[in-house]
Formats: structure tokens, sequence, C-alpha cells
């Protein structure tokens, strides 16, 4: 650890997004009771509702203060109303532009159900998944894919008569993320709940796209390294169908940038919503953390969303500490609050809107925090 703690950089955001982050700060503010805190916060305004406000999507301290952190923390980014003049969401700078900025690469979004929590299918709160069968981890190339700047529009007498989006997928970035998934889970050492093997699964449409079959050849190539692993293919539409059906068959998962986006997202439902759902993003030297939920709007300044996206994501970044800097102390951190975490959930005492009860944010982070100071340190 350094001397002064690890400097993390907090970026509340908008609309929901400072409520969650005050909590998850909460939380951190209990782990390091009874001792010098092993981390140094400091929250920076930025977002939609500060262009609105200021003309600008944060301060240049703010984006300095970020490349200079050991660890970024996001909250949520986008409000009605702020666009910049190219026409992207104003707020853009605090996420996207943070990922191409620090070559963020590896997007991580871990997917497991926790006893306690509930699922909402066809209107109705029901467990449906056993919580021992969800738990993978869905490996996301972040930085190129359709998601470059490769796109356009032409345009005549100001009508718009063709929309491009060109897909990137280059040898480095593939190589590169496949070999995170690879490297992940050799450290997963518990592998797929279904039997226990330690399986990568490459989602793609190599039937049909020329990019995707780049990414196979790239995940056989590669993991051809790794021949403690088994290797497992899904075509993106059918792992949508078996991801929900058969969960438990996956371990650790790697996909290109757009269809890594999307499924995902499904995967969230396996884990009680995306009130669960929290993502790292990775890169040699940086990384960010975030509940990837939105700023909800329609939600924000009511006290009512569920904050345990926020909640883990702050555990990955702690694992993250722990693991770049050989921390066991951190470590040890991240290991009590997600027991404290566990606790919580499986007593159902803090279930919020989207769970079916009535618990408030801060009421949520504050029966974490207290599970936290029950956890010995």
């Amino acid at each position: 650890m350094r001397d002064a703690g690890y400097a993390v950089a907090v970026f509340p955001g908008d609309g929901t997004g400072p409520e969650v982050v005050r909590e998850g700060l909460k939380v951190l503010d209990a782990l390091a009771e009874g001792g010098p805190a092993p981390w140094r916060t400091t929250s920076y305004p930025g977002g939609g509702q500060y262009y609105l406000a200021r003309g600008k999507e944060w301060e240049p301290e703010a984006e300095a203060a970020a490349r200079a952190a050991d660890a970024i923390v996001v909250g949520a980014v986008g409000w009605p109303g702020a666009v910049l003049p190219n026409g992207d969401l104003a707020g853009r700078a605090l996420v996207l532009g943070l990922r191409e900025g620090l070559d963020l690469y590896a997007n991580v979004r871990p997917c497991r159900l926790y006893p306690g929590v509930t699922h909402r299918i066809s209107g109705a709160y029901r467990t449906v998944w056993e919580p021992k069968n969800v738990d993978l981890v869905i490996v996301r190339e972040n930085t190129e894919d359709l998601y470059t700047p490769a796109r356009g529009r032409l345009r005549r007498a100001g009508e718009t008569e063709v929309a491009i989006d060109t897909r990137v997928v280059t040898r480095r970035g593939t190589e590169r993320i496949v070999r995170y998934a690879y490297e992940l889970a050799g450290r997963r050492g518990r592998g797929a709940p279904e039997d226990g093997v330690r399986r990568v699964t490459c989602i793609d449409k190599s039937n049909v796209l020329e990019g995707c079959r780049f990414f196979r050849e790239t995940f056989d190539r590669v993991g051809a390294e790794y021949p403690e692993l088994a290797r497992d293919y899904a075509y993106v539409d059918a792992f949508t169908q078996w991801l929900v059906r058969n969960p438990e068959h996956y371990n650790v998962a790697v996909a290109p940038n757009m269809m890594g986006d999307i499924v995902t997202d499904l995967a969230a439902v396996l884990q009680g919503g995306m009130g669960f759902a929290c993502g790292a993003n990775v890169g040699a030297e940086h990384a960010m953390f975030e509940p990837v939920h939105g700023s909800a709007p329609k939600h924000a300044g009511k006290n009512e969303v569920n904050p345990f996206a926020t909640f883990f994501a702050v555990e990955q970044m702690l694992r993250w500490l722990a693991e770049r800097h050989a921390d066991r102390a951190v470590l040890a951190q991240a290991d009590r609050l997600e027991r404290a975490v566990a606790a919580t959930l499986a007593s159902g005492t803090a279930r919020t809107y989207d769970q079916g009860g009535s618990t408030t944010t801060s009421a949520a982070g504050d029966r974490v925090a207290a599970a936290v100071r029950q956890e010995p340190a």
C-alpha cells in the first residue's frame, strides 16, 4: 500500500449517480474504521447536468485527477436535454472518454446470484435460478468494434440519405481481450457451477461476419497457450437463450464490444436486475469501476434506487487494487465487504423497489455499513 493510501477519483455524475455513490462511500468509510484508511477518495463534479449548468462536461483538474488516480469510480452519466453540439450525450467524457483516453480495453462484468435476491419475471417477484448456478464473468472488448469513430452520415440538402457505422476488429485489440479472459479463467479456480470446468466461451457471429471469424481464430490461437483451460463456442444469438436456460454451464465468456454490450445486460437479469450489475473498465495501468444501471432520471432525488451495484463496483475496485499492488490488507477488506453484502442480501432486510421491497437507498447503505462493522477486520 502507498504510504498516503490509494488515490481514488470519484465522479458521482448525473441523476441517481450521486445517490448510489454516496452509499458506496459510506461503505468504504465503514471498512476504514478503526485505523488509517488505505484509500483517499476525492469527488469531482461532471456529466450532463454539469454541462447544462456550466457549458462543459467537467473541469480540467478533474480530468487530470482521473489520469493520476490509482482507481476511478463513476456513478452514472446522462441527463435529458444535455447534448453536445456534435450530437453526443453530454457526460461522455467521464465514461467513454476515459475508456478511450486511458485505453481501458477490458470491460469486466461479473454475474453472480446471491441468496435472498429475487427476479422480476412477467411482473412478479420470484426466485427462478438457483444461486449456486449463476456465477460467471463476461469479458467484453472495450475500445473498438462498432464503437470506434469510424462512422458518419451522408447528407444532401439537410436530409440524411445514408448512415454508416464501420466495424473495426484489430489483432492487438482481439489478442489482449482474449488473453485477459484466459488469464481470468486461470485465476477463477472454481470453474463453472455445472461441472467445475474452467472453460472460456467465445461469443461471436462467425458463421456470418468476417470480423467474428478473425475474433474466433484469435481465440483459438491464444487459447493454445492455455491447455489447462477448456475452449467453448457460442454464436451470439444462440448464447442469449443458452445463458438464460443453462447459466451454470458458463465460467468466463469473452465477446467483441457490441455483442458484449448486449449480452451483459441480459446476464444482469440472472443476478436480479441492473441494480446488482457492476462493471470494471480495465487497462494496463488504469481502471474505472461503475454501477452500470445508468442515471435513471425518473428516479433521481427519490432515495429509492438499488445501491448494491455500487457496493459490488467498490468490491471490484478493492480486488483490482489488491491484485495490482499485491496488497493483502486491501484484499481482506474486499472479502469483508463481500461477506457483509451477502449477509445483508440473505437477510432480506434491504430490498429496494426493484426487488419488491420499500427500503430506501440510504437505508440499504446503512444496513450494509452496519454489516461491515460486524465483520472481523
